[in-house]
């Protein structure tokens, strides 16, 4: 089994964030692409993040804002729905815990912090994860309606079989 390739990938390996990192990211034209294959998207045309990467008591805050310009597909009509998006956001992290307990707790309130593995923090995932929050799972164009088309009078696998046998007719 192999792992799939992250859309955007912009690791910071925790060594280097040190007071705090600062990154603007925009992906080029190839990183856009893959996004937004990866995200269903009818089109991407522009996507970028100012993050702020900084330790907290717990482990690290990544704040930061995610701008977008897009298209999603409208399920019903099939056509392009153009999406902007501007909004904040802000991720707790931190490493794992060595806890000898083989007891895990879940609670319906997980405000857990995100775990930080292999050492670093890949900012471009986050970024694309927040983009992906912003999106409409059933984008429908403002108007658009479902019309159930009407069943078939007789539904049968031999309906088709009985259009085909002769008549009668002496």
């Amino acid at each position: 089994m192999s792992i799939p390739q992250l859309p955007y990938s912009e690791p910071v390996r925790l060594h280097q964030i040190g007071a705090g990192v600062k990154r603007t990211l925009t992906p080029d034209a190839a990183a856009l692409a893959r996004i937004a294959k990866a995200l269903g998207l009818a089109s991407l045309d522009l996507f970028e993040a100012d993050v702020e990467l900084t330790p907290s008591a717990a482990g690290w805050t990544l704040t930061g804002r995610v701008r977008a310009d897009l298209a999603q597909t409208c399920g019903i009509t099939l056509e392009p729905l153009p999406l902007r998006i501007d909004d904040g956001f802000t991720v707790q992290l931190a490493e794992p815990v060595d806890e000898e307990s083989d007891e895990i707790v879940i609670t319906l309130e997980d405000e857990s912090p995100d775990v930080v593995e292999d050492g670093q923090i890949d900012l471009g995932q986050y970024v694309v994860e927040q983009l992906a929050l912003h999106l409409d799972p059933f984008p429908r164009k403002p108007g658009a309606e479902f019309v159930q088309p009407p069943e078939p009078a007789e539904i049968s696998p031999f309906a088709v079989l009985k259009q085909l046998r002769p008549t009668d007719e002496g």
